[in-house]
This record gives C-alpha cells, structure tokens and sequence, in this order.
C-alpha cells in the first residue's frame, strides 16, 4: 500500500486529469451539433465552434423589438433558406416580402405563423422543431414557463434546426435552460450584444456589431422598425398549419 500511495504525486492526487469531454467552466466549449457561421466575426471569436449552434435553443433578449435582431441573423438565414424554409413564428410585426427578397431570400422559405393564442403558439413551436421540414425557426414570445422552455428545448435535441427564442431583456434574470443567451441592446450603426450565458468562461462586457443597413422598400407607416418586420402575404393559423408542419 505504501508503494501505492508514494508513486502518485500529491498534485495528481488532488487534481486528477479529467477526460477529454470533460467541459471546463474557464475554458470554451464545444456543441455536438454542427454550427452556422453568425457572419459577424468579433460575434463567432465569442461563441463555441464559432457560429450559431443547430438543436438547441438560443435566446435573444431585447430591448425592444426591431432593433437589428434580423440583420443579426440576416447572414445565416440566407444560408439556410437556400435550401429549406425559414419559419417566423408570432413575429411582433408583419414580415416584409418585399425586404425578404432583397436580401437574396427566396419568397417560398418564408413561412408566417401566427397563433391566436400562446398555447397555439407553443404547440407550433414544437410542431415545427419535431417536424424537420424547415431549417430555422423564429420565435418571438413575451412570457413563457420554465418548464416550456425546458419542452422546447428538448424538442430541439435530435434536430439540424436553428432555433432563436426573442425575449423581453428582463429575461435575462429569469433561469432557462438554453446554452446560449444573448442582450441586445440598440446602438448607433448596429448593436450592442452582451453574452449572458455560453460554454465558455464569463463574459460580461458588451461590444458592438456594426450591421449592414437594410434594403429601402416602401412603406405606408412612418414605423422606426424593421423593414422586415412589415407586410407580408397571410398567415397560416395555427390550428391549419401545412401538412408538411403536422
């Protein structure tokens, strides 16, 4: 016994070598799922793998709605509308088809969806996320429960979807289950994003994306939002979404 304990060394002894997946809480981490590049690269140098995490849920907290949160994600919905469709799910205000296709996004990988009520709205989420026909999902809800975060993040698990949750700021107090949890806040050029919470070390400065202007495109309203965040053909309701949703 006493060979035993004299051939380990007393460091070892405290602070045993941890396995390879092993996630160190000082070190960034690493999603199993594959990722898609932000297209902001100060924003992929913050995040693991570098880019937006697929089969997971990603909250953006908001100060207010329409304030660059879809420039943000402008660059991988175009990535991802090449090839399958973009659902919008409750966006604050009707999406703009004549913006979305300025920006290169084909008309038939919009998807609108507008419940009447949160629960219908829940329900589509995960519809969607269990589903598989489309590549993204947008999420825009002011109050949710914990334990329907928790639902639809499980919901994610399994899947190649990218799911943004939009959420009021004040969130960021609230705990949630997502891996990933971004502040935006408006700011002269673009915005200005804080990292509440990643596999990563801490990181609790916020720095400014520059984001490229959107396309102009008439509009009847003198609304500061969005142009993508304006008219759009019909909804579908939730209760007669598409079959390819069901």
């Amino acid at each position: 016994m006493s060979a035993l304990v004299s051939s380990i060394s007393p460091s070892e002894a405290i602070s045993p070598a941890l396995p390879a997946s092993v996630w160190r809480a000082d070190q960034m981490g690493s999603y199993q799922a594959a990722v898609v590049p932000t297209g902001h690269p100060a924003l992929d140098a913050q995040l693991p793998n570098g880019g937006w995490p697929s089969a997971v849920l990603i909250e953006l907290l908001l100060q207010q709605a329409g304030i660059g949160e879809m420039r943000l994600l402008r660059p991988a919905l175009r990535a991802i509308a090449r090839r399958r469709r973009i659902a919008l799910l409750q966006p604050p205000h009707r999406p703009h088809i004549a913006a979305w296709l300025a920006w290169g996004l084909p008309a038939e990988s919009l998807l609108w969806i507008r419940p009447a009520r949160s629960v219908d709205a829940l329900w589509s989420a995960e519809q969607v996320l269990r589903n598989g026909s489309c590549g993204a999902l947008l999420f825009w809800q002011q109050q949710v429960r914990a334990e329907s975060l928790r639902r639809l993040h499980l919901a994610a698990q399994g899947t190649d979807i990218l799911f943004w949750m939009m959420r009021p700021l004040a969130c960021a107090q609230d705990a949630s289950p997502s891996p990933l949890r971004l502040a935006l806040h408006p700011a002269a050029g673009g915005i200005d994003l804080r990292i509440v919470k990643r596999r990563g070390p801490q990181h609790d400065e916020a720095f400014h994306l520059r984001l490229e202007d959107l396309p102009a495109a008439p509009s009847d309203t003198g609304s500061a939002h969005a142009h993508m965040d304006r008219r759009a053909p019909a909804a579908a309701a939730a209760r007669n979404l598409p079959a390819a949703l069901v």
